[in-house]
């Protein structure tokens, strides 16, 4: 096992390891096998990436905060605008696809990162 003074001193913050594909534990750029996918271990310090459980939540929270933000262009791009529908389309629908594909690395190795620092586990109660 590591020295947890040393892995305090050297563990990077969530937002570096969502950014970066930082290893919560050791900073090691190894935190993603694949696009959006983590990898099992970390071979560097030997963390169990597979042991965290991050679910749906950041493509939920995603979903959510990009659709709100399309909406809002889309009444904005409609009213000063008048395009026709199918401009909408061709518009809205690859933007919000590729903004929400593509913040959610940053958003699944932040929430994984903030689950390690906070020592989250799946059916706790009692902290």
């Amino acid at each position: 096992m590591t020295d947890p003074n040393r892995a305090a001193a050297v563990a990077p913050r969530p937002v570096d390891c969502g950014l970066k594909g930082l290893c919560p534990q050791c900073g090691a750029k190894t935190l993603f096998a694949g696009w959006l996918r983590f990898a099992d271990r970390c071979p560097a310090c030997g963390l169990d990436i597979a042991a965290f459980n991050v679910g749906d939540g950041p493509a939920a929270l995603l979903v959510l905060a990009w659709g709100a933000i399309v909406v809002a262009l889309a009444i904005i791009v409609e009213l000063s605008l008048s395009p026709p529908w199918w401009l909408h389309v061709l518009l809205w629908v690859p933007l919000s696809t590729v903004a929400v594909i593509g913040s959610l690395r940053v958003a699944k190795g932040w929430l994984l990162a903030a689950e390690y620092r906070n020592a989250a586990r799946e059916g706790r109660i009692v902290p």
